[in-house]
């Protein structure tokens, strides 16, 4: 769930940041973006008493592709929670169940037992050509004693003869049997050594292929996921651009008999450019961000088998992994601090506004009693034009309601072709969907208070996991080794045992993030990044 909900914010920010730049230039626009982020109240929000039958329908067709919408967001983000659970709470059930023969109990992944048995009997074949393999080394290694005892018998023989006397002969037998015995003894202690060591490097390389079997299956189902996130993206933004497409032929019928009205409230519009354009820069920003993640998602999954040859830069890659980490960690809370910040002010702009707006209804009242006045005189002539008023009025409503979020202030505007009871209507509107969004932002807020404590506790698994496997790497490279002279049998080499397959691939994909993911930068795949870096050098 963590990083579904980073990737959906990341994927919303970029897609409404184009949808905010067309607002000024074309007001439909702004109605997926407010149709997306509060899609329940569309329908309830259009008035009863003027609005069109046909208004109506096109209003509840909007209403069910944004609910549409979110249903399918909740299930991809109920399936990454799913898979996020399953396999973090196996990764920690197999280091607390290993034995200490180098075996760990069975994985029950949820739906994955038959991918476990093939893993299982993969094992079982390398194991028995492991052991295959040990069998001729140990027969080549006696042929050899074979041939080495010959010729030491030949020139035991050969000394004994130079000797005069059966005393010195047996003398000299005793020194040579007692020269055999400590050697023999010798070889016994490193051949236990190294027996030892044989079976400390079996248990590492099953404890990575189970770890590698996880990390595929982990990989295969996130990248289904991401399949279809990018197809539910694409879905969206094509029917946002009808839907601008449509309203847009709207609004130029409408503009075209009413230019001179509409005067004031472009010159409003024009000023929210500058903000609108810096929302795009920060979105376009976050966009380069999470492709350079992905980049460098890809290029790690390219050398990973370089990495097991390199033993001696592992301490420095798991550091300035981690370091990355940490620093991306700050920065996301950082953003996250200042995000709040900012809703936080808009919240009260929001209510600054509506008491603006009330004491404006009192002075439209006024005004709306003195031009009373004068609409009397006209009456007459006026008969057929406040027909076509009254339609303006409905088509000014429905662009009220589609652009309420980019351009608040121009509801003044509108409110002063609109009568008092309508202006109090779309005031009441407005606070109700400012309490929704503040709603909304706040539990993004605690989601996201959630994350950085579930981050935390990784690091802190991950510093643990560092300090074991630096203490196991010293433990082995202080191990003794066999002596060139001795005639004892020498260990498998390790280069059989460290096989590229062996080495877990740990995923890292980030989120079409884009998750999503709001300002909220995908750094939870950087994290699990170092979190696998301790047990093969991972990424």
């Amino acid at each position: 769930m963590k990083k579904q909900d980073t990737d959906e914010s990341a994927t919303q920010g970029s897609e409404d940041s184009p949808l905010t730049a067309e607002g000024t230039e074309s007001p439909p626009a702004a109605k997926d973006s407010s149709d997306s982020n509060s899609p329940k109240e569309s329908e309830p929000q259009t008035p009863q008493t003027d609005t069109p039958p046909q208004g109506e329908e096109a209003v509840s067709e909007v209403a069910t592709a944004a609910l549409s919408k979110c249903d399918m967001a909740e299930e991809l983000s109920r399936q990454l929670e799913d898979i996020l659970s399953t396999y973090c709470r196996e990764s920690i059930s197999d280091d607390a169940s290993a034995l200490p023969n180098g075996q760990s109990h069975s994985l029950e992944l949820n739906g994955l037992t038959n991918e476990k048995e093939d893993s299982k009997s993969e094992k079982g074949k390398v194991n028995g050509g492991d052991i295959g393999v040990e069998k001729e080394q140990k027969k080549t290694q006696e042929k050899k004693k074979v041939k080495g005892l010959g010729k030491e018998i030949t020139l035991l023989m050969q000394t004994l003869n130079t000797l005069s006397t059966p005393e010195e002969k047996l003398a000299g037998l005793c020194k040579k049997y007692a020269e055999l015995l400590e050697e023999h003894r010798n070889t016994q202690k490193q051949m236990r050594v190294l027996q030892k060591k044989q079976s400390q490097l079996v248990q590492e390389k099953d404890n990575l292929r189970n770890e590698h079997s996880k990390a595929i299956l982990a990989r295969s189902k996130l990248e289904s996921l991401c399949r279809e996130l990018q197809r539910h993206n694409r879905t969206l933004k094509e029917e946002g651009m009808q839907r601008t497409r449509l309203e847009e032929e709207k609004r130029k019928e409408v503009t075209s008999h009413f230019q001179v009205t509409l005067n004031d409230i472009q010159t409003q519009m024009e000023q929210h450019n500058e903000r609108n354009a810096s929302l795009r820069q920060e979105n376009t920003e976050l966009a380069e961000k999470l492709k350079k993640l992905y980049e460098q998602y890809k290029l790690r999954e390219e050398h990973i088998d370089k990495v097991v040859k390199h033993k001696d830069l592992q301490q420095q890659l798991v550091d300035a992994k981690l370091h990355q980490a940490q620093e991306l960690l700050k920065e996301s809370e950082d953003r996250h601090d200042r995000e709040k910040d900012f809703l936080l002010k808009e919240a009260v702009e929001s209510q600054r506004m509506c008491e603006l707006m009330k004491q404006q209804e009192v002075h439209l009242k006024q005004q709306l009693s003195l031009y009373t006045e004068k609409f009397e005189e006209f009456q007459t002539t006026l008969s057929k034009s406040n027909e076509v008023f009254t339609t303006f009025k409905q088509e000014m409503e429905k662009m009220t309601k589609k652009i309420k979020k980019l351009e608040k202030e121009t509801a003044m505007y509108r409110s002063r072709w609109e009568s008092s009871n309508k202006a109090l209507l779309e005031m009441a509107e407005e606070k109700a969907v400012r309490d929704r969004e503040f709603e909304a932002l706040q539990g993004k807020v605690q989601r996201l208070e959630k994350l950085r404590r579930a981050l935390k506790v990784e690091r802190n698994e991950l510093n643990k996991k560092v300090q074991n496997l630096s203490g196991q790497q010293g433990g082995t490279a202080g191990a003794p080794t066999s002596d060139p002279g001795t005639d004892s049998p020498s260990p498998p080499p390790t280069d059989s045992l460290l096989e590229p397959s062996a080495c877990p691939i740990p995923d890292t994909t980030p989120c079409s993030h884009s998750c999503h993911c709001d300002p909220e930068l995908d750094t939870e795949p950087l994290v699990k990044e170092a979190n696998a870096q301790p047990i093969s050098v991972q990424e």
